[in-house]
């Protein structure tokens, strides 16, 4: 008896009761499992909440990034273009001068060539401007805006509302809609007499 009774206990069968050992030693209540339920929805209900501000605050820095890079690739050329304005102006006033020399009444072939050609450079200029964005501002007859034009003088108002840009001394232009140079301009006033 004492020996088969040694073997079941190896083997692991158990052939009594259930083990007095293998129940809770607090079993929890009906309401202490109630309490646990809403604290662990609780914990979920703030954790889906962090979850998606986390994910709301990805795709926010996501979308700055692109359009920093998107910036960038526009106006990353700026520097570039407020240096190749400079040249713009110089072979402005150069073909202007040209054009007040090849008059009719000069019949110097030479110069009238030369103001051709200086002509076309221009125009292939602007042109190639164009292409990248950078766009000449014609502000004339237009209101004065600070963000994009820059006084240099007052002018009498003679037949145009006062505030009004009646002349440029120095053109501006902006790159993709953005002023890399301010117009320099004279604005219409009201004659004080």
């Amino acid at each position: 008896v004492f020996s088969t009774a040694a073997q079941q206990r190896s083997t692991g069968d158990e052939c009594g009761p259930e083990d007095p050992h293998d129940e809770p030693k607090h079993p929890l209540s009906e309401r202490a499992l109630e309490h646990k339920a809403i604290k662990l929805e609780e914990q979920v209900r703030d954790l889906t909440e962090r979850y998606r501000k986390a994910l709301a605050d990805s795709e926010n820095v996501r979308r700055r990034t692109q359009k920093f890079v998107e910036d960038a690739k526009l106006f990353g050329i700026q520097s570039f273009c407020k240096d190749l304005v400079e040249v713009a102006d110089i072979l402005e006033k150069t073909a202007e001068s040209a054009a007040g020399e090849a008059e009719p009444s000069n019949p110097n072939p030479t110069l009238k060539k030369i103001y051709e050609g200086l002509s076309l450079i221009e125009a292939k200029l602007q042109s190639v401007f164009a292409k990248h964005g950078l766009q000449k501002m014609n502000p004339v007859g237009g209101k004065y805006d600070p963000y994009d034009h820059e006084i240099v003088c007052h002018v009498p108002a003679e037949g145009m509302q006062p505030g009004t840009i009646a002349l440029v001394t120095q053109d501006g232009y902006k790159l993709h809609g953005r002023t890399i140079r301010h117009a320099l301009v004279g604005v219409a006033v009201e004659s004080q007499e």
